[in-house]
């Protein structure tokens, strides 16, 4: 724009508005920054991180579904974890067996999940198509399987060690035997891979607490001078019957017996002393060689108590020690049903004995 000096008013410049036309319509270079390798390579560099993190959740997200979703496992299988498994040891073995599909991802997931250092040996059981997740939780847990070794109340701790000993869940060598009477009857539940000694010292830890505890709360008076002969006579009690509910009352015939000084007369007594922690063989009569035997066991030839338990007691037969019915009894004989009946007197003891012996020979005639 001019100003007119003589109108004294401004006037446009046709020179001045085509440079400002050009100006406008002229376009812009790119600035040096613009076109430098350092800002190409940054460029490059947050691509890749983008496309980087897009595989990555992409991956992270088929993981996680691989490592949820059912797995591979066609049928239901067992399997052991050994004892001081490493992580990369389990998920291999896991792998091979065809219970995971990766033991890769296995090994990521459970160090995800803060485990990797926490499976635990044992034997496991999988359903078909359990997920890893499902693997990983349960190995982590020690939900392994268990596996029942009984031993019955009244059998010796010989007959006892038998059993642990021929058992294929269990490993290493058997430990010393301990005392007889000295070990925990009962359905004890193990792990594959649990040692037999694990398994001794925890019956025999058992049974301990549960005898001391059981003697400290004895009834007063009872004819017994230590917590030995306390065992021994329970573990005659658990011998002469096999009915739990039978035990206080001859619990209380032997006790009566010690208390007047009567020999206590009972067979599986004098059996122990001859044939010892083994038993008798079932097809073995009882003669009267065996009842006269000469042994530190037999209770027709020797007074008081023998010189040690003769099977392992329960807690029913050591709580009817403790605490014994409170009777005159000082007979008993079987009474042809699985039973006992119980004689104040040697007349009505021997009149049972004859009624005993008279069902005896009935069931013998039907027999033939």
């Amino acid at each position: 724009m001019r100003k007119d000096e003589d109108a004294g008013v401004y006037q446009s410049d046709p020179s001045n508005a085509n440079a400002d036309t050009r100006a406008k319509t002229r376009p812009k270079r790119r600035s040096r920054l613009a076109r430098s390798q350092l800002v190409i390579f940054l460029n490059f560099c947050l691509s890749l991180v983008f496309f980087g993190a897009l595989a990555a959740g992409a991956a992270m997200y088929w993981g996680k579904g691989e490592f949820e979703n059912a797995g591979p496992l066609r049928s239901e299988t067992s399997f052991v974890v050994a004892r001081n498994s490493s992580l990369n040891a389990i998920a291999d073995n896991l792998e091979e067996r065809g219970v995971v599909s990766s033991s890769q991802i296995f090994k990521i997931g459970a160090k995800i999940a803060g485990v990797g250092s926490q499976l635990k040996a044992g034997e496991y059981a999988f359903d078909a198509g359990v997920s890893m997740r499902d693997v990983m939780e349960k190995i982590a847990r020690g939900d392994s399987v268990q596996h029942a070794i009984t031993v019955p109340e009244g059998w010796t701790v010989q007959r006892a060690y038998q059993r642990i000993a021929d058992s294929d869940v269990l490993t290493g060598q058997m430990p010393d035997m301990p005392p007889e009477g000295m070990l925990q009857a009962e359905t004890h539940m193990v792990q594959r891979g649990m040692t037999r000694e694990q398994l001794v010292q925890s019956m025999r830890d058992a049974q301990e607490a549960m005898v001391r505890s059981i003697w400290e709360g004895r009834q007063e008076g009872l004819p017994i001078e230590d917590i030995g002969q306390f065992v021994t006579l329970a573990s005659i009690v658990e011998r002469e019957t096999g009915i739990a509910s039978e035990r206080p009352h001859v619990a209380s015939v032997f006790v009566n017996r010690l208390r007047q000084g009567m020999r206590l007369q009972s067979d599986p007594t004098f059996l122990y002393g001859i044939y010892g922690g083994a038993g008798k063989p079932s097809d073995a009569p009882i003669t009267r060689a065996d009842i006269e035997s000469d042994t530190p066991y037999n209770t027709y030839r020797i007074n008081g108590l023998p010189p040690g338990p003769i099977a392992i007691p329960g807690r029913d037969a050591l709580e009817a020690v403790a605490h014994p019915l409170d009777t005159d009894d000082v007979y008993f004989v079987a009474d042809g049903t699985g039973g006992h009946v119980f004689a104040e007197t040697l007349e009505e003891h021997n009149r049972n004995v004859q009624k005993y012996r008279a069902i005896e020979r009935e069931r013998r005639a039907d027999a033939q």
